[in-house]
């Protein structure tokens, strides 16, 4: 757990100070969180800035089964990043794939098989593994820059599948998530590309469908 005194604080830039700040609140998010979780899971894409998550949420509960979809679109950089963080964190990975592959080109963002191929490919692998795991506690990376439809979340929310929803980077920023990165000496995935999002600003389904 990042925490720093008092007396430590005061010496420290103001950047420095708000990035201490933000770690020390979103670890506080996690630890209330999964005090009481039965079943907690997290979930991750192994994407860009993964690394932050998955460290901050393994450093509270280390054993915490945590659920990736795998695509079959994932470059072979983000498949090495995935087994290199797996390692270095000693995660407890818990991998999903489609049951059968997506047969064709990946559809156009206004294709009207868009929306089955995401369902092909990511939402029905997560469903199988909210029917498997049957959490309490999801824990995810939602931040409310990424998407107009995260700019209205809270940190802890139930969702439709009565399964509350933990979103301790919610308030992060871009510069935040690269100095917790750079602060702990952790990996970054520059080629990860996510199929089922079009354009970055975009839902995938997978938190405002399911």
């Amino acid at each position: 757990m990042y925490m720093e005194s008092s007396s430590s604080l005061r010496l420290q830039e103001p950047a420095t100070l708000n990035i201490t700040t933000r770690i020390n609140t979103a670890i506080d998010i996690v630890d209330l969180g999964l005090q009481r979780a039965k079943r907690p899971i997290l979930t991750t894409k192994f994407g860009p800035q993964s690394a932050v998550l998955l460290h901050l949420v393994t450093q509270v509960s280390p054993g915490i089964p945590v659920v990736w979809v795998n695509t079959g679109f994932n470059t072979d950089a983000t498949l090495k990043f995935a087994e290199t963080i797996s390692c270095r964190l000693d995660l407890n990975l818990q991998e999903y794939r489609p049951l059968q592959p997506w047969d064709g080109d990946i559809p156009e963002i206004h294709n009207p098989e868009r929306e089955a191929f995401a369902d092909q490919v990511k939402l029905e692998p997560f469903r199988r593994a909210l029917s498997e795991f049957n959490p309490d506690i999801w824990v995810t990376a939602l931040r409310r820059e990424q998407t107009e439809f995260r700019e209205g979340l809270s940190p802890f929310q139930r969702d439709r599948n009565d399964i509350i929803k933990i979103c301790p980077l919610l308030d992060w920023r871009d510069v935040d998530m690269d100095a917790y990165l750079a602060l702990n000496q952790l990996p970054v995935e520059a080629d990860y590309n996510d199929p089922t999002k079009a354009k970055p600003h975009l839902e995938c389904g997978l938190h405002n469908r399911l």
